[in-house]
């Protein structure tokens, strides 16, 4: 099943085609998903104590996820979803634009970002003409004496 919880994907058929929502909770042994406002059902409770009373609630239904597609945050469509490879981890891709469905990876790529940014670069200093002189004459020395 290519949809998890918390992602947004967008109805294909049905009453509520063409609605968007958040996915609540997956049931992979049924094949279904509940989407958040959408295929909303009235249930009705009959009271079973005294003090309590009798109750519509309207709650959301499990909709097939065939159909459903999980909506890209970066392109905003609609779209299948591949499977691909990236520093040693299976992560899932829009098929339209390519970029990296899976929130906890992507802000793991951020911050990595974000971290090799602000870190100090080296500086590296050049070394003069004589002091490279000076340590070739030196290394070749050692090396015919045999000393380190």
């Amino acid at each position: 099943m290519n949809v998890k919880i918390n992602d947004t994907v967008r109805v294909l058929t049905g009453k509520y085609k063409g609605k968007e929502g958040k996915v609540l909770v997956t049931s992979p042994k049924h094949n279904t998903v509940i989407v958040e406002g959408v295929n909303i059902v009235h249930k009705h409770e009959k009271a079973r104590r005294a003090n309590e009373t009798s109750k519509i609630v309207t709650e959301e239904a499990p909709i097939d996820v065939s159909n459903v597609q999980v909506v890209c945050d970066k392109c905003g469509k609609a779209t299948r979803v591949a499977h691909a490879e990236i520093d040693g981890k299976k992560v899932r891709v829009c098929k339209k634009c390519g970029a990296v469905l899976d929130k906890a990876y992507s802000k793991k790529a951020k911050a990595d970002a974000a971290a090799a940014e602000e870190a100090p670069k080296k500086r590296v200093r050049k070394r003069s003409a004589k002091n490279a002189e000076e340590q070739e004459t030196a290394e070749s020395t050692s090396a015919v004496t045999g000393e380190e």
